[in-house]
Parts: structure tokens; C-alpha cells; sequence
């Protein structure tokens, strides 16, 4: 790909987190779920899309730690919800509860979430409640972490260790994109933070990327400058028919790299991000500067019920 795009292009392994719990929710979760077990949670609560990566490895991880817990995933049709597949059949194989909601249902996510804690509590359960993907400002310390190891992994790299890069990334629920800025602040990093969002827009996410961002300055009393406008990046345009939806361009390119790099991309996220980077560069070489870090952050299971749409390309 380096050499295809005439770049020096690096990929950061977050893939490679764990086997079932592989992806960059786990670096979000070891943080939150850290605060559930401090508060004496039994149960916890998140939700997510029908494959949603978030919820499967929020389902591992508690069943790791003896915690219960309750998925609500979307679905247009919650009487027929989809088959096992993938990420839904881990999610019920680690003994996650799920409630299927419908799309309007799930607009109001914060009102359902609470509304499953007190039906939790008044059974004497005590739940503690995860937001979409982990993204809030507690779990955004995980990819300030995750900065922290960037930092290191570029010193082994060619050329100057303060060399400008460009870190790429899909932007789907904002946490990962806030804890790269504010982990890029914080360690002095001479890096240039893009996201390429796989749902809604550039003003949605510079609305919950700044207040997480925000946020997490308050909360913890960050002496650190911010500027939605100035500090946050997104390359929009490449949504395509919408979240979770994959056309024959991005499952080429998926295919592509897969078959160059033996590194597997995802139909949801990673592989729209690359598509989008892919595109910027066709455009103009020179976007994103002479160096770029994309980070993969997982999705393998999610590839598994498109077998069917990918088929004729392989």
C-alpha cells in the first residue's frame, strides 16, 4: 500500500487486541468497566447496532468478570430479529440478554438505556450503564493510552522520531477519535488526527466528538487548549448507503488489502476508513503529508454474515 499510494503508510494493530475481544472497544472497556466494578456492579448495559463490535466484546468482558448483562441492539424488525451471525452469535454464546429495538426506539437510546437500569434495579440488581461504543469521556482514556503506545511505536520507525504524521481512523460513536486528540495534547505528539466517519456527518460528530472532548477537560481538569473547529478532523463523504453498509468498491478494496498485506479489513468500519483515506490520496498524494498511521480498529466478525454479498467478488 506504501508503495501503491507513493507514502510511508503504517497500520496500528488494535485488531489484534485479543481473539474474541479484538478491536478498539476494549480499550474503551478497561476503563469503564473498571468504574462498574467500583460502584459493586452485577449487571451491565450497553447497546449497539445487530453486529455492533462494542457490544459483543462488552458481553466477553463481563462474562470474564462474572457480570451479567443486557444488550439492546437495533433492528428494523424486533419480532424477526437477524440470525446468529457473527458478533450477535458471541454476544448470545457468553449468555448476553438481548432486547431488540426498533430504529425509532433506538433514536432514544439514553431513554431505554435507563429505562433497562431501573427495571434492573427493581429486580435488586445493581447496573451500571454503558453508552453507545464506550464513548464518553472516561472511555476515552483508552485511546489516550493508545497514544501513549504510539508514541513509543514511532520511535522505531525511519526517518526523525518527531516526523509529522498523519493518524487515520473510522469514526463511528466518537470516543476513539476524542481520546486520539486529546492523547495527541497530551503527550506533545507532532501528529495530525483524521477521522472518516462511517455514519451521520461531519457537524454530528463535531457536536459529540467536542463534547466528549470537553467533557473529559472538565472532568479531569485538563490544562489543555481546544477548538472543535481546529482540533477535530473529519473527512466526510464516504457513508456510502449507510451504517453497516457495504458496496462492491469498499469490499474490492477490503479484498485488495487482504490480499496484498494479509491484513483484514472490515465491511462496517476500518474498511470504509481506508476506502475514504484511499480516495483522498487518488485525489491528492500529498493530503495527508508523507506519513499516515492508520489505525485498524477491528471488526473481523463482522464480515462473516456479508459472506453471501462478498462472495461474487472472490
Amino acid at each position: 500500500m506504501s508503495e501503491k499510494f507513493g507514502i510511508d503508510m503504517h497500520v496500528k494493530r488494535d485488531d489484534l487486541t485479543g481473539a474474541d475481544l479484538t478491536g478498539n472497544k476494549i480499550r474503551k472497556l478497561e476503563f469503564l468497566l473498571a468504574d462498574g466494578l467500583a460502584n459493586r456492579c452485577d449487571t451491565v448495559i450497553t447497546c449497539g447496532a445487530a453486529q455492533s463490535n462494542h457490544a459483543r466484546a462488552t458481553a466477553i468482558a463481563a462474562a470474564r468478570l462474572g457480570l451479567g448483562v443486557r444488550l439492546l441492539l437495533r433492528t428494523r424488525d424486533p419480532a424477526n430479529p437477524p440470525p446468529l451471525a457473527g458478533n450477535t452469535l458471541l454476544d448470545r454464546l457468553v449468555g448476553a440478554e438481548i432486547v431488540w429495538l426498533t430504529f425509532e426506539e433506538y433514536g432514544r437510546r439514553a431513554e431505554m438505556l435507563a429505562a433497562e437500569a431501573e427495571s434492573l434495579r427493581n429486580s435488586g440488581k445493581t447496573p451500571y450503564v454503558i453508552p453507545e461504543g464506550g464513548s464518553n469521556a472516561l472511555g476515552a482514556w483508552g485511546y489516550v493510552r493508545a497514544v501513549e503506545e504510539l508514541a513509543l511505536d514511532l520511535t522505531i520507525l525511519p526517518g526523525a522520531e518527531n516526523h509529522p504524521t498523519t493518524i487515520i481512523h473510522a469514526t463511528g460513536s466518537g470516543g476513539t477519535t476524542a481520546g486520539l486528540i486529546l492523547g495527541v495534547k497530551l503527550m506533545g505528539l507532532n501528529a495530525r488526527v483524521v477521522g472518516i466517519n462511517v455514519c451521520n456527518d461531519r457537524d454530528y460528530f463535531l457536536r459529540v466528538i467536542g463534547d466528549i472532548c470537553q467533557t473529559a477537560i472538565d472532568t479531569y481538569q485538563l490544562d489543555l487548549p481546544f477548538s472543535r473547529e481546529r482540533d477535530i478532523e473529519i473527512v466526510d463523504g464516504y457513508v456510502g448507503s449507510g451504517y453497516g453498509k457495504a458496496g462492491s468498491k469498499e469490499l474490492s478494496l477490503i479484498r485488495e488489502v487482504a490480499r496484498s498485506e494479509g491484513i483484514i479489513l472490515d465491511p462496517v468500519y476500518t474498511g470504509k476508513a481506508f476506502y475514504g483515506m484511499s480516495q483522498e490520496l487518488e485525489r491528492n498524494p500529498e493530503v495527508f503529508g508523507d506519513r499516515i498511521v492508520f489505525i485498524h480498529t477491528g471488526g473481523l466478525f463482522g464480515l462473516f454474515p456479508m459472506a453471501e454479498q462478498m462472495a461474487p467478488l472472490l
